[in-house]
């Protein structure tokens, strides 16, 4: 089968961490164009994963001029939705890492240009495709935890504030660890819910550590100065049909409760949490029961293979949608709830009251 053409506006750590290794490993992509605003970043980027005679560019509408199949957008948030709308309105399919946008507004750009154009938009909340995520997926599908009236969305750090690129910056980024690492717990609890009509939300964030010095952070003391978004956001949502989900979210939290992209599921008939692995509790023939499925490649005796990384796995349903031999997992339609709903947590920490969304 032809390799698809892709290019890829952003060429900092999350392209380099994450996409393009994951697009080598898999495979059928030709990386033919590299965009950064710091050019050697591009051309470096090129250089390990680019075929031969891939170009650069430090200005994504000169990328877009090129005959490609797929954009991968890796930028800053505030710049997802200007790049991901002028992306698909020349007729690339879209890839734009997490979150959608810093906006309601901005998602809307993102999923009104998705319609005018046919041309497909995913969001990068690669939590999705983990082994246990997958697992419980199945779980909630089947039924075997009824209806889902109470969740937990967890992402929440002892000491472990990202010091590099642009991640303090509110204006850039829009926020710092609910808009961040909450928003792949939001995603994912949404998604096992299958729940993407919230009523309303409350929300509080905090800043409290972030003058601290001396913090014994994973990467190194922050910048005071410079931390200019919350060290901590926790919300309440309450969905149309009563349903209710409590997110937390911190880089930096006095706490040994640390549990990021997690999701904890109370239903009629069941429950689920990742506490420790994957975990189904419920009740049968009159006794309560708790169920850890394995989920390693390696179980077989005679087979030590290793299941696929998330990360490639991402990279498996986009590239098989483009071709056409599969449908996305990650709608434009679903992350625009999350987004919504982290704007609405936002808003609420502001003004002190409840943000109803119709």
């Amino acid at each position: 089968m032809k390799n698809i053409r892709a290019g890829i506006i952003g060429c900092g750590g999350i392209a380099n961490n994450k996409h393009l290794p994951s697009i080598k490993e898999l495979g059928g992509v030709d990386m033919i164009a590299f965009c950064d605003i710091l050019e050697g970043r591009a051309i470096k980027a090129a250089g390990i994963y680019g075929t031969p005679g891939a170009k650069v560019f430090t200005d994504y509408q000169e990328l877009l001029k090129e005959e490609l199949d797929a954009v991968y957008v890796c930028t800053p948030n505030r710049t997802h939705s200007p790049i991901t709308v002028a992306a698909l309105h020349s007729g690339k399919h879209v890839l734009c890492e997490k979150p959608m946008a810093i906006s309601f507004s901005d998602a809307t750009k993102m999923l009104d240009a998705a319609r005018e154009t046919g041309k497909m938009l995913t969001i990068g909340y690669q939590s999705r495709y983990r082994a246990d995520s997958q697992y419980l997926k199945r779980v909630c599908e089947s039924g075997e935890l009824g209806d889902i009236y109470f969740a937990k969305a967890n992402a929440v750090r002892r000491r472990a504030v990202p010091t590099w690129g642009v991640f303090l910056n509110e204006y850039e980024q829009g926020g710092g660890p609910l808009i961040d690492i909450g928003t792949h717990a939001l995603d994912l609890t949404l998604w096992m819910m299958n729940n993407y009509e919230p009523n309303y939300v409350v929300g509080t964030t905090y800043h409290k550590l972030n003058k601290n010095t001396g913090t014994a952070n994973a990467w190194g003391d922050w910048e005071p100065d410079e931390f200019t978004v919350e060290d901590s956001a926790f919300g309440f949502i309450v969905m149309k049909n009563g349903a209710s989900i409590m997110l937390s979210s911190s880089w930096a939290l006095n706490t040994l409760e640390v549990e990021e992209a997690a999701t904890v599921l109370s239903g009629t008939k069941g429950g689920a949490d990742m506490h420790d692995g994957l975990r189904i509790n419920g009740v049968k023939h009159g006794r309560q029961y708790v169920e850890k499925p394995d989920l390693t490649a390696n179980n077989v005796a005679f087979y030590e293979g290793a299941c696929e990384s998330m990360q490639v796995n991402e990279q498996r349903a986009f590239i098989g949608a483009v071709r056409g031999d599969s449908k996305l997992v990650v709608l434009p339609e679903q992350a625009i709830v999350v987004t919504r709903i982290l704007e609405g947590i936002y808003e609420s920490a502001k003004t002190g009251k409840p943000v109803y969304f119709d």
